[in-house]
């Protein structure tokens, strides 16, 4: 379970990149029903989205030519330039070194090494989000990988992660789910498919895909497709877990909503 109680591996922070901010924000408060706030001018036109008044994301405007539309998952760090070798040491790539961010904490961007992006963020004033799990905020996370087996040795190297398997529903291999070894299996935040498998919510390659709670998967889909974004998977059933989609938004940053079924009805 994806919790606020973060430890080092934990997801603890998400933002997105896009070319158009106010549209951004009308989008997603349509979807999600989130409210914007700016960071303040002293960080360039960043801010966070929110939910009920607790702070569920970040995002930022950047020219399409800059850096493409996407959300991007962070994982904590008690030390960033540790974390940043041990990426460079199993295979990864820095793509952008250990830097500060005020006295909010210490950032790096980086890539697997299959290219699939992630980012690192060692708390300072920030401790990281204010909310996860509910709906409106990050409940759940998955990497589409070539290879599945390589992409487990690599973040269970880098941020000393642990492992579940189940049975894909339908058949069709097993279904590898993540956590921080600290936590144990109910600290389970992502899964990790074969890209084989995932060919309808992650055509584009190796990415992480983000899902935020919804009450209502069908009604935010709707929304989505009114207000310009894209239906890349259809609202789908899965038993015992929920009702998911995946979209995009009117900029191509992709992302998912899940209905848990502990929500239906």
């Amino acid at each position: 379970m994806l919790t606020t109680r973060f430890v080092p591996g934990s997801p603890n922070w998400t933002d997105l990149a896009t070319p158009d901010i106010e549209g951004a924000k009308t989008f997603y408060q349509g979807v999600l029903g989130w409210n914007h706030v700016s960071a303040g001018p002293q960080f360039g036109g960043y801010g966070m989205f929110q939910s009920d008044g607790k702070t569920v994301a970040g995002a930022m405007q950047l020219p399409a030519d800059q850096a493409p539309p996407s959300w991007t998952l962070y994982f904590q760090t008690a030390d960033s330039e540790a974390t940043s070798a041990a990426v460079k040491d199993h295979g990864g790539r820095v793509v952008a070194e250990p830097m500060d961010v005020e006295d909010l904490g210490r950032m790096t961007l980086c890539a697997d090494p299959s290219g699939a992006g992630f980012a690192t963020w060692q708390p300072g004033t920030n401790t990281g989000l204010e909310a996860t799990d509910d709906p409106g905020a990050l409940c759940w996370a998955e990497l589409t990988s070539p290879d599945t087996g390589a992409a487990v040795t690599f973040y269970g190297s880098v941020f000393d992660w642990g492992t579940t398997s189940m049975p894909m529903p339908g058949g069709g291999g097993d279904y590898v789910m993540v956590h921080p070894t600290e936590k144990g299996p109910d600290g389970m935040f992502a899964g990790i498919v074969p890209a084989s498998d995932a060919s309808a919510a992650a055509p584009t390659g190796p990415g992480w895909l983000l899902y935020f709670g919804t009450a209502d998967c069908d009604a935010a889909v709707a929304k989505a497709d009114q207000l310009g974004g894209t239906i890349v998977q259809e609202p789908t059933d899965i038993e015992g877990v929920g009702r998911f989609a995946v979209l995009a938004d009117p900029y191509g940053a992709r992302f998912a909503l899940m209905q848990g079924a502990s929500q239906d009805g």
